[in-house]
């Protein structure tokens, strides 16, 4: 919400020469002008009106002596301390700065249409003649030479793949037909475009765009080239496409003219060549054409420089330049400069200042030349009373936006109501008098003042539909003209609205170091038009005039630095050095672009707020890093780069106690500062309230009450016995009640039945005495402002609580003595009438509870037929019905008969009460037994089909725990069931064979053979289970038990061959996996410990990547992946485990890589480690069979493996590896790499279990022997 205000206009006249200016480029390390005619190329500096130095472009044949040459391009070249510039005829020239010498660098025979240097002037683009573009380095070496009409679309043409295309879409009534593309036809370029491309360079000089008239179509089309010269994208047709074309600088959008049947318009394209957005240009279809396009350096404005398509009656063609900037996705035209038609003043070249962004150049055609400084304002009302509204008005060309924040905080672009003027608004103020602060006048680009008022009535009426009008609009009461205004776009560049007919105006002195102030008044014969009534002659250029509403001082900065006080209720006004209270002069050290006056400790002073974000007072710097600031009654409220807004009380301060305030970083409990979002600033704040309305970069609004604010208005209320203000402000701001009582103790007791009778609710004082607590909040929470009087707390040996409860409650016995009916009616209001009736309920008192039925508001015929019925049961199913009735289902259950037990039994498997139904019957009960059946079956739905087994067994169901026992493979339960059945021989060893077979699926070898060979009686089944389960040992001992030797040739040789064969390669291939891990743990390690310390090199966000970070990016503060999320943390812990694993990718280049290699690893390590017994048990076997050879190389190739895992651990593992981020200090460490290292070790999230067990090496069972001596 911030407009563009004119600090100063420098105007130069004395350069003169023949011809007129062509181009105008600006020399950024010395600030002087290049102007280049058809006849010279001169350097001139506008502070001092000199030529510095000039060369002749005719004397030395580059140009026609006739005066006919054309210069098309102009750059000054700061490392070379040259200007280059290229002619229409093709010769590309060298002004060397030092020696005034011209020097022809190159010459192109079809000759010169432009010439553009990329930004960082390393290379070159020149368009010829023929249409081509040539690409050059900075020492004018060709790197390629391409058409400007390109048959291709570009590197970057899109990708097509069907879905969403026309073609295949539903078209409903329209049919078929609808389906056809349409070509788009594009209008040949219009007839006063000279045909000539233009080139444009995106800020970071990687890409440039070149619009260009098509030899097919006759319309422009927009190419995007890359560095190198190769074509990116090329434009979608785009009708009424004009020649002018600027690329943002930062590098977002390209922006150029379009014509349309109804409008003219700025539209934007993207680097692809798409269409992005555009806004309409507040002329006629023809009115004007635009001759370019120029963003300034920081991409905050855009000028748009025009020219009347037609002359006006007197003949001349009007020229104007207008000032755009955008805020939340709308443009605003904040300037508009009308040079009329003569066309010696038109400008003839514009150019922005590369290093201040808001400073622009024009060059006339008569030589002039001007530069205009504008910098960033909020025009806010004045007013620090309740009476004033808190008005923002925002400039959009012809409209002034008023937004009135004491009603309601409205988003830009919208407003609380809108002012239509005739002519585009250059400037607004209000009114400084006091009580008419809400008035506003605007003054317009054609040279007039417009006042607008407010109308009498109610501010808040009541329209006839019962709406409420909370904001009035300004009426325009007046308009003035001004007259003896200079001949210049900008004649006023301050305008102060004093009183209602005395406004001060600065415009430009007779010399351009000087400024005149002028006070103006309506003339006596013509109260239409403001005379000057009075001049003052100020020695030097007034950038600022602020005025204070509560002393009348008005005080003016210079271009300098130097302040003055005007004394403008003098009969003769005049200005005069600013001095303070001890006589000494005062100035700002650097000008400042933003001041206010206010009064520090009793003495006035003018803030002021440089464009390097310092803030002084007077001479003396109160603090840096400051993004805006504002004065509110007697606070100071400030933002900062590091996001945070200060309040200080400037009564309580003197400057240098303000200084030291704004130095400290304050406490927890420090109420002058806190945090808002990055890059807000200061809109305004509402005078007399607590609110402070913040906007943010991206133009929305955020209000904020300031504690310091609301702390103050607070006490100020409670100093005033205004209790209920203060308290349904601090119940809706959060504000501890306590500070009620704390702040004043004894004014508060003392007023305690004023307290009473301005709540005039009991939920408020309830709610005022739930918070109290034995604390003083004065000395923990909100510490008192320094030199605010102590208060006492009142001496009496009771407490904080007991204190206030007591005079609570005797204040009110004497106002109002006990009632029971209003206490009963009190009790129900505050507990829910149903709560309380179900309660009752649960008492199986009947008459209490129709007592509390008949004082509620319930129907009789809700509760009366329930309340019989239950009356008609026998007393415990009554009791029983009450309690299943309010949901207590455990003690409903307490009292079941058997003869409502299958309703007990329903109850019981709807509510899973099995555990509590169990207790109540005895074992031997019939109920029992179908409370445990049920259990059961719930057991084995719920997958615990061996306890449902158990349940089973024990109540006698015999048959039903056998397959409970079964189905769990809970194999010797199940066996004892089956012998005490008894089962048949044959079916119990059919019962045997089942039971291994899923024994044998779950690897429980052991356990399958044991079955097979007791129960099944098959010994040769469970021979071969043990082989299968390398169970070698028990193998042999039934072979040897039951004489089957043939077994072993026939199946155990073969699968100890086979086991030796599987453990070698599976070892072989753990190894190798494990060295691949290890080496890559270590370049990985290199990289992270690499960049780690180039980060903690760096200063955080001031690096030279950090503008490619956005405002809400965790790149730069370290942020981190939350392990506590609220969808994992509700599994199991084994499925938690699983969910965690699965971040661990052993992709290259993934975060965790380091983790998953560690883990990896440690599998690896733990795998190999466990196979020792199994690898013992099978080289005994081994040797038995005289396979020593086979025994040999399997227990070498496993200690290779063991040595080889063992001999890692170390070196995976290192000493410290869970303090791997422990701050980083020493000799060697610089302050940001301290600050940094600490703020990553705070930032580090609690390491969760897995982290854990990575992190620590995995256990080696050294003590488990299992080589064999016997074998090499």
């Amino acid at each position: 919400m911030r407009n563009l205000k004119l600090l100063k206009s420098l105007r130069s006249s004395e350069l003169r020469g023949p011809g007129s200016p062509q181009f105008l480029s600006v020399r950024a390390d010395t600030g002087s002008l290049l102007v280049a005619s058809q006849y010279a190329v001169t350097e001139y500096d506008p502070r001092t009106g000199q030529a510095v130095s000039e060369a002749s472009l005719t004397a030395e044949g580059f140009l026609p002596e006739d005066g006919g040459g054309v210069v098309v391009g102009l750059q000054d070249l700061a490392e070379l301390e040259s200007a280059c510039l290229a002619t229409a005829g093709g010769d590309v020239v060298l002004f060397n700065l030092n020696t005034c010498q011209l020097e022809c660098v190159g010459s192109v025979d079809s000759g010169l249409t432009s010439m553009s240097w990329s930004p960082d002037e390393e290379l070159v683009i020149l368009t010829t003649g023929q249409e081509t573009i040539i690409m050059m380095t900075k020492e004018f070496e060709p790197i390629t030479e391409v058409g400007i009409h390109q048959d291709d679309f570009g590197e970057g043409k899109f990708i097509t793949v069907g879905w969403g295309k026309k073609e295949t879409q539903f078209h409903g009534s329209e049919g078929k037909q609808a389906a056809q593309r349409k070509i788009q036809a594009v209008q040949p370029a219009a007839g006063w475009d000279d045909r000539r491309p233009r080139v444009t360079w995106r800020g970071d000089g990687q890409l440039f765009a070149v619009s260009a008239v098509c030899p097919q179509t006759g319309a422009r089309k927009v190419r995007v080239w890359n560095r190198e010269g190769v074509l990116q994208a090329t434009s979608e047709p785009v009708d009424g496409l004009e020649e002018a074309l600027s690329w943002k600088p930062s590098g977002s959008l390209i922006a150029s003219t379009r014509r349309h049947p109804n409008k003219h318009s700025v539209v934007f394209l993207e680097k692809n060549g798409l269409l992005h957005g555009d806004f309409t240009l507040p002329l006629g279809k023809d009115q004007a054409k635009v001759k370019e396009l120029l963003w300034n350096s920081d991409s905050t404005v855009l000028a748009v420089w025009l020219e009347d398509m037609t002359a006006g009656e007197d003949g001349w063609v009007n020229t104007y330049i207008q000032l755009w900037t955008v805020g939340n996705h709308h443009w605003y035209l904040k300037q508009s400069l009308d040079f009329g038609g003569d066309r010696q003043a038109a400008p003839v070249c514009v150019c922005w200042d590369p290093e201040r962004p808001l400073r622009l150049h024009l060059a006339r055609r008569d030589w002039t030349c001007i530069t205009h400084d504008w910098g960033w304002t909020t025009e806010r009302s004045p007013g620090q009373d309740a009476a004033d509204n808190a008005n923002v008005a925002v400039i959009d060309g012809d409209k002034i936006l008023v937004t009135t924040f004491r009603q309601g905080v409205v988003p830009p672009p919208m407003c609380s109501f809108e002012l239509q003027l005739k002519s585009p608004v250059n400037q607004v103020t209000f009114l400084c008098r006091p009580q008419g602060t809400n008035q506003l006048a605007a003054f317009t680009a054609d040279g007039r003042i417009s006042v607008y008022r407010q109308t009498s009535g109610d501010p808040a009426d009541k329209t006839a539909d019962g709406f409420r009008t909370v904001s009035r609009p300004l009426i325009l009461q007046k308009t003035f003209s001004v007259g003896a205004l200079q001949d210049d776009p900008l004649p006023l560049r301050q305008l102060l609205w004093l009183e209602d007919e005395l406004f001060v105006g600065v415009v430009s002195g007779l010399v351009p170091t000087s400024s005149t102030v002028q006070m103006l008044r309506p003339a006596p014969d013509d109260q239409d038009m403001l005379a000057v009534r009075s001049e003052i002659e100020v020695d030097g250029v007034v950038v600022s005039v602020v005025h204070c509403s509560q002393t009348g001082t008005v005080a003016l900065q210079l271009e300098d630095g130097q302040i003055r006080r005007v004394l403008w209720d003098c009969p003769d006004p005049s200005v005069e050095v600013w001095r303070d209270s001890t006589g000494c002069n005062i100035n700002f050290p650097v000008p400042c672009v933003q001041t206010s006056l206010c009064s520090v400790g009793g003495e006035e002073y003018l803030l002021g707020l440089t464009d390097r974000s310092h803030l002084y007072a007077g001479d003396t710097e109160l603090a840096s890093s400051v993004s805006s600031f504002a004065v509110c009654n007697d606070f100071l409220l400030i933002t900062t780069h590091s996001h945070t807004c200060r309040c200080l009380q400037l009564s309580a301060l003197s400057v240098k106690g303000l200084q030291a305030a704004l130095a400290s970083d304050g406490g927890q409990n420090d109420e002058t500062q806190r945090r808002v979002e990055r890059g807000s600033r200061i809109v305004t704040a509402v005078p007399g309230d607590t609110r402070v309305i913040l906007q943010m970069p991206r133009g929305n609004l955020e209000t904020v009450n300031h504690r310091a604010l609301l702390l103050a208005q607070l006490r100020k209320w409670l100093d005033s016995l205004k209790f209920r203000e203060a308290f349904e402000c601090m119940r809706k701001l959060r504000i501890n009640l306590n500070l009620i009582y704390d702040h004043n103790p004894k004014v508060f007791l003392e007023n305690i039945e004023t307290f009473i009778t301005q709540m005039n609710s009991i939920d408020h004082i309830n709610l005022f005495l739930t918070e109290l607590k034995e604390e003083d909040t004065t000395c923990s929470m909100y510490p008192r402002p320094e030199g605010s009087p102590i208060q006492l707390q009142p001496v009496s040996g009771q407490k904080k609580v007991d204190v206030v409860c007591d005079a609570l409650r005797s204040t009110m016995e004497t106002m109002d003595p006990n009632n029971a009916e209003e206490a009963l009616k009190f009790l129900l209001f505050l507990v829910n009438v149903n709560d309380l009736y179900e309660h009752s309920l649960g008492t199986y008192d009947f008459d209490l509870v129709l007592m509390v039925a008949e004082k509620s508001q319930k129907d009789p015929k809700e509760y009366l037929p329930f309340l019989n019925m239950l009356k008609s049961l026998e007393p415990n199913y009554q009791r029983f019905t009450i309690d299943k009735h309010l949901k207590r289902y455990r003690k409903a259950l307490l009292h079941l008969r058997p003869e409502h037990f299958p309703e007990g039994l329903r109850l019981v498997r709807e509510q899973k009460l099995y555990s509590e139904a169990l207790r109540l019957f005895a074992a031997n009960d019939a109920q029992y037994k179908a409370l445990s059946c049920a259990y059961a079956e719930h057991l084995v739905e719920q997958q615990q089909a061996e306890q449902a087994g158990l349940l089973l067994w024990r109540c006698g169901e015999f048959v039903g725990a056998l397959q409970a026992f079964a189905g769990s493979s809970s194999w010797r339960n199940a066996i004892c069931v089956a012998q005490q059945i008894p089962l048949p021989p044959d079916q119990l060893a059919l019962l045997a064979r089942d039971l291994a077979e899923k024994l044998t699926e779950q690897r429980r070898y052991s356990e399958a053979a044991l079955l097979l060979d007791q129960y099944a009686k098959d010994c040769e089944e469970a021979i071969l289970a043990l082989i299968t389960g390398a169970v070698w040992e028990e193998a042999l001992r039934l072979i040897y038990m039951h004489d089957r030797q043939d077994i072993t040739e026939t199946n155990l040789k073969p699968a100890l061959f086979d086991a030796v064969s599987s453990h070698t390669v599976f070892l072989e291939a753990q190894v190798a996996t494990f060295a691949r891990h290890r080496a890559r743990l270590a370049v990985v390690r290199e990289q992270k410990e690499k960049a780690r310390l180039d980060m903690l090199d760096e200063d955080g966000p001031d690096c030279p990547d950090a503008e490619l970070y956005s405002e809400a990016s965790s790149v730069m503060t370290g942020s981190k992946y939350s392990h506590s999320n609220s969808r994992i943390s509700s599994r199991s812990s084994k499925n938690r485990r699983k969910a965690e694993r699965k971040k661990l990718s052993l992709k290259e280049g993934s975060p965790m890589e380091e983790r998953a290699l560690m883990y990896a690893l440690g599998e690896i390590v733990t795998t190999v480690d466990k196979m020792r017994e199994e690898v013992h048990n099978l080289l005994k076997a081994l040797v038995l069979f005289q396979l020593d050879r086979q025994a040999e190389k399997l227990q070498q190739t496993f200690e290779e493996a063991l040595q080889t895992t063992e001999a890692a651990l170390p070196e995976v593992w290192p000493d410290g590896i869970q303090n791997n981020n422990a701050p980083l200090t020493g000799p060697n460490s610089t302050a940001n790499s301290i600050t940094a290292s600490f703020q990553q070790q705070q930032q580090k999230p609690a390491a969760s279990q897995q982290d854990v067990e990575v992190m620590a090496p995995p256990r080696m069972r050294s003590g488990v022997k299992w080589k064999l001596t016997i074998l090499k």
